[in-house]
């Protein structure tokens, strides 16, 4: 499935997963959303080094893992294992801005993003002001 057994997931691909999740969790990936992964993959410095193809790869993967009774677990697992804990804010702060991007969060969206702050021990007041980044950021005029 991937390049390791041992290190299956880079940092980069957790985020990356977290994103197509968070997006794939209303059971439709719209345009702005992708838009926004495939932004975020080009331009934030988290990503520097990282190939942009593997988006497609983590997107299987995402897809195969929600096709599977206990999918969601499953990736929670592989975030554990391969996201260290620095970055655990820059996640939950992109899978807000992915959430955030199509201008409305379906009931999914906001059940995912729960269940992420909670599997990424985010502080709750540090999660607030998270959250209100991303919909300041999305705000349309």
């Amino acid at each position: 499935m991937q390049d390791t057994l041992e290190h299956p997931l880079s940092p980069q691909d957790c985020l990356v997963a977290l994103m197509i999740a968070v997006s794939a969790s209303d059971e439709s990936i719209r345009t702005t959303e992708l838009l926004k992964i495939q932004s975020a993959v080009s331009i934030l410095p988290v990503f520097e080094d990282y190939d942009g193809d593997r988006i497609q790869q983590m997107a299987r993967l995402i897809f195969d893992l929600f096709d599977q009774e206990d999918g969601l677990d499953a990736l929670f697992g592989l975030v554990r294992d391969n996201l260290p804990e620095r970055l655990n804010e820059t996640a939950y702060a992109l899978a807000c801005d992915v959430a955030a991007a199509d201008g409305s969060l379906a009931e999914t969206e906001l059940r995912l993003l729960e269940e992420i702050r909670y599997e990424l021990d985010i502080d709750r007041l540090h999660a607030a002001a998270i959250e209100r980044g991303a919909r300041a950021r999305h705000l349309r005029a």
